[in-house]
């Protein structure tokens, strides 16, 4: 059966999937997400006058703080040796809001979308937990996988 589940054994319980066969290959997912605001909300954070502090700031450290803790919030994903994480946060006029992309980085026998999206996730929770005294409307939007690399499945580029 083709399309069996990967996570279920035999009798339909929750397994973690052996990729202790797998070849160690350089294994890369970058991932976006938005968080969309007034424009108003917006300014204060490009101005710095968020009362919690520096937004983009916290934000990047919360995402890559993350990442690395994957495994502790996804149920079945494996921990991972990460070889780099990057977040990056810039101010965008015309949603208005902050887009959020992370790339991801390992050489292992496992992909890292998941940790990708966990950074772009946590990220953009945190802009929204420093700016919401600001704003309560924000909305947290479009989190994807843009692209990944590396493993047995290939390439895949959605953007």
């Amino acid at each position: 059966m083709p399309n069996k589940p990967t996570h279920l054994d035999e009798q339909g319980k929750a397994k973690m999937v052996d990729v202790g066969h797998k070849p160690d290959t350089e294994r890369i997912a970058i991932a976006r997400g938005e968080v969309h605001m007034l424009k108003d909300t917006l300014d204060l954070i490009r101005a710095g006058h968020i009362k919690k502090g520096d937004v983009l700031t916290i934000a990047q450290i919360a995402g890559i703080s993350a990442s690395k803790r994957t495994s502790d919030l996804i149920p079945l994903c494996h921990p991972l040796p990460l070889t780099k994480v990057d977040v990056d946060l810039a101010l965008d006029d015309s949603i208005p809001g902050v887009v959020i992309t992370a790339t991801a980085k390992t050489i292992g026998k496992t992909g890292v979308e998941m940790e990708a999206l966990t950074a772009v996730s946590v990220a953009a929770l945190t802009v929204y937990d420093m700016a919401k005294a600001a704003e309560k409307t924000m909305r947290i939007q479009n989190i994807r996988l843009i692209e990944k690399h590396g493993g047995q499945s290939g390439d895949v580029v959605n953007e």
